[in-house]
Order: structure tokens, then C-alpha cells, then sequence
């Protein structure tokens, strides 16, 4: 199979089209053919892109961990997918990713592509769904009529913040850059901040801030909690922090087929919406890992087929 793969000192890593066999499922695993998979850029610095779990060196490694796709075959004792069955999800952050022509996962990493999206439409949401909903929900427990605070409303993974949290009932404000403001009040927001003109303290307090840029802007968000605020935060930079505030606040997103269903049956009934950044064939892939692609908001997919 064609794929896509890191190569390149750790700090200077860059993508080269590689060919490899076809994996072979195991026990509890299933086979994807991959038509579309998601980027998320800061891959390259991920730990599990350059060590395996017992800590030694990794090479080679092939990235993406989200994708939309087809069943191409079992492993022993999977029950409740066949060949053909489209559906899209995630797999682990150490196993070999989604672009290329086939990667393997577990039937709890994924669910059945939503019928609405085509496949690159769905490759862009699970990551991005499952962390916005874990954030709000197992971690922030955000209560209906609450105030919350969105850091980069407009981002991958903001986009969904806002629009499950006002479906959650909630008081919504984000911060964007002027040109996303109209973009983030179409997804639901309430209030919107141009962070290069306007405080986001001046937005008043809040019970709960999503924050998906880390540093200064992280800092200075303890100041804007109510009594009873919640803190959640997904920047990189915040994984590594000392304070215990930003390590208790921090966290990573868990693979979930169930909550991966129900966010199907939302992007099906027109309640969620995804958005597509960008295109590109995976012979192009090393440009979404570059930081020189442009366009709307969204998130960047490989098409695979």
C-alpha cells in the first residue's frame, strides 16, 4: 500500500511517500481502507510520533489518528461490522495512522459515517467533535444557562466547542480573529472577541473557559472564573506545565465509537456541522504538516482514494 511517512530528525520532521504490505488485522482489530483521513499539525511534535510506549526511539512513523473509510476485514472475534461497512473514527496515537491506503483500529475507536457527510467531511470531526464534547461535558460539566468561554472559536476544534455548547444551552463566547467573527456567530456564539483589538476580560466572568490556545492567553484566563469557574485546556504547552492548575485542566482526548454514534446522528440531523480547511491528495500531504495551507475554517483532510 502507498502511505505517507515522518522522516527527518525529530525536530525537523517532514513527510515522504513510502510503499509498505497491507496490515493484517488481529485479534479484536479491524482493517480500514482509508478514503480520507484528518490532520492535526502539531503531530509532528507528539511524543507517540517519536517513541513507542516503553519509551524508545520511533521512526517512520506514518500520522493522522482520524479518518473516514470502509471495512476492508476482520480480525478474529469482531462482532458488529463487516466488509463494506462505511464508517469513520480514530485509532491509537502509537499505531500507524490514517494516511494511507489502509491502517487497522478497534470497533470502540469508531461508528458509522454519518450518511450527510461525504468522506472527507466526516475524516475532519472525530477528534475535533469528541474532544470539544469531552471537554464541555466530562470534564467541564457545563450546566445549561452557563456562561463559557471559547479560545479560538474558528479553530478545528473550537468550531465544535461552540456549537455543541450552545446546544448544551449555554451563554457563548468565543475569540476569533476579525475575519472569522461572522463565522463563529453563524455556529452559534453569542458574543464574539476580535483578541487582537478587544480583552476577553471585558466579555465580564464566566463559569467555564475551553481553552485551545495555551500560554499568555491560558494564563490570564484564571482571572475571568466565577466562584464555581471550570478550566478545561487542550494547548500543547500545557501538557508539560508544573502548575498544578493548567496539569489538573489539561487533557487528551479519549476514543469513544458510542459518543462517535451520537455525534453521527447530530451531524445527520443537521444540529452539528463540519468544516473542511482543505483538500490534498496524500502525495501533497507534507504541505498540511507545513503550516502553508490557506482557506476557510476547518480542518485540514488527505484524500486517500
Amino acid at each position: 500500500m502507498k502511505g505517507m511517512e515522518f522522516t527527518g530528525p525529530a525536530k525537523d520532521l517532514h513527510l515522504r511517500l513510502t510503499t509498505r504490505p497491507v496490515p493484517e488485522p488481529g485479534e479484536g482489530e479491524l482493517l480500514i481502507h482509508i478514503y480520507a483521513a484528518g490532520v492535526t499539525p502539531t503531530e509532528k511534535l507528539w511524543y507517540t510520533t517519536t517513541h513507542f510506549p516503553d519509551g524508545s526511539a520511533r521512526t517512520n512513523a506514518i500520522p493522522a489518528h482520524e479518518f473516514s473509510g470502509i471495512v476492508a476485514a476482520l480480525g478474529t472475534g469482531i462482532s458488529g461490522y463487516r466488509p463494506g461497512d462505511l464508517v469513520f473514527g480514530m485509532n491509537d496515537w502509537f499505531a500507524d495512522g490514517a494516511i494511507a491506503e489502509f491502517c487497522k483500529t478497534k470497533p470502540a475507536s469508531i461508528a458509522a459515517k454519518p450518511s450527510s457527510l461525504s468522506h472527507t467531511e466526516a475524516a475532519s470531526t472525530p477528534i475535533g467533535s469528541l474532544t470539544a464534547w469531552q471537554g464541555l461535558h466530562s470534564h467541564a460539566k457545563l450546566r445549561k444557562g452557563e456562561r463559557v468561554l471559547i479560545h479560538g472559536g474558528a479553530g478545528a476544534v473550537g468550531l465544535f466547542v461552540v456549537q455543541l455548547a450552545k446546544l448544551q444551552g449555554a451563554h457563548v463566547i468565543a475569540t476569533a480573529s476579525a475575519a472569522n467573527i461572522d463565522f463563529v456567530k453563524q455556529l452559534g456564539a453569542d458574543e464574539v472577541v476580535n483578541y487582537r483589538e478587544r480583552r476577553f476580560e471585558d466579555a465580564g466572568k464566566v463559569d467555564v473557559v475551553f481553552d485551545t490556545v495555551g500560554g499568555a492567553t491560558l494564563e490570564r484566563s484564571w482571572n475571568v472564573l466565577g466562584s464555581d469557574g471550570r478550566l478545561v485546556t487542550i494547548a500543547a504547552d500545557a501538557e508539560s506545565s508544573s502548575d498544578p492548575r493548567v496539569k489538573k485542566a489539561f487533557f487528551i482526548v479519549a476514543t469513544n465509537g458510542e459518543k462517535l454514534a451520537y455525534m453521527s446522528e447530530l451531524f445527520d440531523s443537521g444540529v452539528l456541522k463540519a468544516f473542511v480547511k482543505a483538500e490534498l491528495a496524500l502525495e501533497n500531504a507534507d504541505r498540511a504538516y507545513g503550516g502553508s495551507v490557506g482557506g476557510s475554517p476547518g480542518k485540514i483532510v488527505i484524500r486517500t482514494v
